[in-house]
């Protein structure tokens, strides 16, 4: 018997040896340590103190032709789309390139708030457009090419000339003429700065606890009548599915599943609550509907619009929403769609029938 478990004893400790060195650390026999390339494939962020910024450059007139070619159908050519999302300038004047304060934040009576009106830090400028831009390729852009996007940007912005050429060299100094580079504060207390000194942490609200004599709990209810819920369709149909606001199922009573509880469960084909089931299940986790209501224009057509126009076109549907393109509905770009060509045919199929509920 004490042979045997000799044995095992010996078998267990060759095992052990036989590891991989990188199997014996935190977590045996689980994962591995990430090569030095894919490290760097990921540490790509730009730090407010510049650590990080790769060697470049890019200039305002090249800028412009990638902006136009790239940028301008969801942002406009002068950064003011209000229309796909926010304008990026507008707002600031020269006395805030001065200041480093923006004026019109101070203001409660101005329409809104454009991206050069709040940014502090030129770095988290370069690096959303870096990491993230387009929108329907991120990550294509090449070092050079972010630069000159930026400087175009900083131009539309009055913050540099025309002639002029951004580049890691001049990033710092750039840096001191944005027109809120002084707006940002620490005194929200979600960190130590140094005004707090020696490290202690302000409360971050000045309210005072009372819970004395505060009177009937509150109800919350709907003004809105039973009958009027439904009126303008389902509410959630019309929202877009990222973000926080998802829409209230307004073809369910108020508070009932659906409602707080979070998007209504479309059922699969073993039980379809309706011969569309599936297809409109695959809009939602294909992200079609990040761009598409039911009914009404979002960002892109409504589908009820798409197949109207597209009645009985299955073969068509199927390679435009395969290949992706602008211009039919208008300027804003779909992204082409690498979903299972059988996927794609049951949602094409759909809307050639008519894209019904």
């Amino acid at each position: 018997m004490s042979s045997l478990r000799d044995a095992l004893a010996a078998g267990l400790l060759a095992a052990t040896l036989a590891l991989p060195a990188w199997s014996q650390g935190k977590f045996p026999n689980i994962g591995r340590d990430a090569t030095p390339a894919e490290v760097a494939a990921w540490d790509i962020d730009v730090r407010p103190d510049l650590q990080g910024l790769p060697a470049g450059s890019g200039s305002v007139d090249d800028g412009q032709d990638l902006w136009e070619a790239r940028c301008a159908t969801c942002h406009g050519i002068f950064g003011e789309s209000n229309a796909v999302f926010n304008p990026l300038v507008g707002g600031t004047s020269a006395d805030d390139i001065k200041s480093g304060h923006v004026a019109n934040l101070q203001r409660p009576d101005y329409p809104g708030r454009t991206t050069f009106m709040k940014v502090p830090t030129l770095s988290t400028l370069w690096d959303y457009i870096r990491r993230a831009m387009p929108w329907d390729n991120p990550k294509s852009l090449s070092t050079n090419e972010v630069y000159a996007a930026t400087a175009y940007l900083l131009h539309l912005a009055d913050i540099v000339p025309a002639d002029f050429v951004l580049s890691d060299k001049n990033m710092a100094e750039v840096q001191q003429k944005l027109p809120n580079r002084k707006g940002m504060t620490t005194q929200h207390a979600l960190w130590p700065g140094n005004e707090f000194g020696a490290g202690k942490l302000k409360p971050d609200t000045q309210a005072s606890a009372c819970m004395k004599d505060c009177g009937p709990a509150p109800t919350i209810s709907s003004e809105l009548p039973g009958h009027a819920r439904n009126v303008w369709g389902n509410l959630r149909e019309q929202n877009r599915t990222v973000g926080p606001q998802r829409g209230a199922d307004t073809t369910r009573p108020e508070g009932k599943l659906g409602d707080a509880a979070g998007p209504v469960k479309v059922v699969g084909p073993a039980g379809e609550d309706s011969p569309h089931a599936r297809a409109i299940a695959l809009t939602q986790q294909l992200g079609c509907t990040g761009c598409h209501n039911m009914q009404g224009k979002l960002v892109g057509p409504s589908f009820a619009d798409i197949a109207q126009k597209y009645a009985g076109k299955t073969d068509y549907l199927q390679s435009k929403i395969r290949a992706g393109g602008s211009g039919v509905w208008g300027d804003t770009p779909m992204p082409p769609q690498d979903a299972p060509a059988a996927d794609i045919k049951v949602i094409a199929e759909w809307l050639a029938a008519g894209g019904g509920k």
